[in-house]
């Protein structure tokens, strides 16, 4: 009688150095702390990892709890179909679906991308932040960066227009885009979309607080406005047509690449426009998104770039391009 192999699991929560500070609306951070998931079976490996967001209720403790509970289902026979309904949408669910990915492929011998039907570009186009600091501050990162092709800027307090004018000065030819973090106020988007316009500002990421998204409906909008905080998962989307030109794919939201491959198609069927995006942590969290970027207009997966130290095996980035070569770390 054959041996029954089942699926074994592990996980556990990791802390990378941030290389100086990361600084947005709600606040700075000096280190990225990730929960990784490895699953074995037959003597294949796949992994995944995830952040858990303290915006959308999450810590790293629950997280890791979620994840271990399910380890007697998962050894007892779980798929990855079957983790759609086990977890909602969130951090948990990311790291667990992406490593089920992994584990697929390396059993077929095929690589994920195959396996999902999909072609990567050669090379992907990504986005480099620029943290939310003084004018000064913001306008000395972006001359530092102004060879790169697209530059993302954290906005979202008091002071956004002198800091949007001298990034633009500073970096005169970079496409730009920028992302308020849920930091703007109604009345103040008259006026902040008009100088993001005249900065030549290609993007606006989350100008008001979820939940306040009705206010944009009807609401002239002569940049693009894209959808984060508002948008999770397939529920809900709807809703966003006609107060939202764009939305932003993030896999923890989604709760990993099965259902962000589905919301990146009811969003093409809706007529919104898709930016792939990420949290700050390693290549591990890149590489499954990069399957999205063929279907997105922006992507901004740069989050290794803001760690002190990637993950060995990780991506490489060059003049604000990533390499789309296969990496021992997921999905080859």
């Amino acid at each position: 009688m054959s041996q029954i192999m089942t699926t074994q699991l592990a996980a556990a929560i990791e802390r990378f150095p941030i290389a100086g500070n990361f600084t947005i609306a709600r606040g700075s951070k000096n280190e990225a702390v990730v929960v990784s998931v490895r699953l074995e079976r037959n003597g294949e490996v796949g992994f995944g990892e995830c952040v858990p967001y303290a915006r959308y209720g999450e810590t790293p403790e629950a997280t890791l709890a979620a994840i271990q509970a399910l380890a007697p289902a998962i050894a007892s026979g779980m798929t990855r179909h079957d983790l759609q309904q086990a977890l909602p949408p969130g951090a948990a669910r990311n790291a667990l679906d992406c490593a089920f990915w992994d584990l697929e492929a390396r059993l077929a011998g095929k690589s994920v991308a195959t396996l999902a039907g999909l072609t990567l570009p050669k090379r992907i186009e990504t986005a480099v932040t620029i943290s939310l600091g003084s004018p000064d501050a913001m306008a000395d990162a972006a001359a530092k960066a102004s060879h790169l092709p697209l530059l993302k800027i954290k906005l979202g307090a008091p002071g956004d227009a002198e800091r949007l004018g001298a990034v633009r000065a500073a970096a005169p030819n970079a496409r730009l885009i920028i992302d308020a973090n849920e930091g703007w106020h109604t009345d103040d988007l008259p006026v902040l979309f008009d100088i993001c316009r005249h900065c030549r500002v290609e993007l606006i990421e989350q100008p008001l607080p979820a939940g306040s998204d009705a206010a944009l409906a009807g609401l002239k909008r002569p940049v693009p406005v894209c959808a984060d905080e508002s948008v999770h998962a397939l529920d809900g989307l709807e809703h966003l047509v006609g107060r939202y030109d764009a939305i932003n794919i993030k896999l923890d939201k989604t709760g990993g690449l099965t259902e962000a491959l589905a919301v990146a198609r009811r969003a093409e069927e809706l007529g919104l426009s898709i930016m792939v995006g990420c949290m700050v942590s390693t290549s591990l969290s890149m590489l499954p998104t990069r399957l999205l970027a063929a279907r997105a207009r922006w992507v901004d997966l740069d989050g290794p770039l803001l760690l002190a130290q990637d993950r060995t095996g990780g991506l490489t980035y060059s003049g604000g391009m990533i390499e789309t070569g296969a990496s021992p770390l997921w999905g080859s």
